[in-house]
């Protein structure tokens, strides 16, 4: 049987992000993010509120990009796995910690809400861990090898529109209504 190991979550940093390198000189980062369910209980209606605070690893060039660009109290959108470690306090005793392996990172909010990045205003960049180098219009990259950046390729005119097709008879799709809530 398939199985999946999942993680989505949109946080608030609660301190700066924390870059360490590893001997072979890979960057590990650790963040600590904070989610917030907010609700209404059911005797008084009154207004209740509940943070988790999730650590988050980051590993090669993301996390150098996460260490660079995150900033306490900012926002961002984290994709990973859990996985826990198990490891001895100084007393010998075995201790447990699971954590968010970071695997694609969006950063969120604008410049003036405090959250952001410097790509540009109102959206934030997306990095993850298989691209190298920006895709698209978004801000993606992410750990391997470091490429050059890419030239800006030259802008062609706009295309002209296409000549409206010819009329066909109905045959009541055309009629149906194309807001079906899929």
């Amino acid at each position: 049987m398939a199985s999946v190991n999942k993680v989505i979550l949109i946080g608030n940093l609660g301190r700066d992000p924390e870059v360490r390198y590893t001997p072979s000189g890979a960057a590990v980062c650790n963040i600590s993010l904070a989610t917030t369910r907010n609700w209404k209980s059911r005797e008084g209606g009154e207004r209740q509120e509940e943070t988790e605070w999730h650590r988050v690893v980051f590993y090669d060039r993301l996390a150098e990009i996460a260490g660079e660009y995150l900033k306490k109290g900012r926002p961002v959108y984290v994709e990973g796995r859990l996985k826990t470690r198990k490891w001895q306090d100084k007393e010998g005793r075995d201790q447990y910690t699971t954590e968010i392996i970071a695997e694609q990172m969006q950063l969120l909010g604008g410049r003036d809400s405090g959250g952001g990045d410097d790509f540009g205003g109102g959206g934030g960049g997306g990095y993850n861990r298989e691209r190298s180098a920006p895709q698209g219009g978004g801000d993606d990259f992410g750990g391997g090898e470091a490429r050059a950046p890419r030239a800006a390729a030259p802008r062609a005119p706009a295309p002209r529109p296409a000549p409206a097709p010819a009329q066909r008879p109905a045959t009541g799709f055309d009629d149906m209504d194309d807001d079906i809530p899929f």
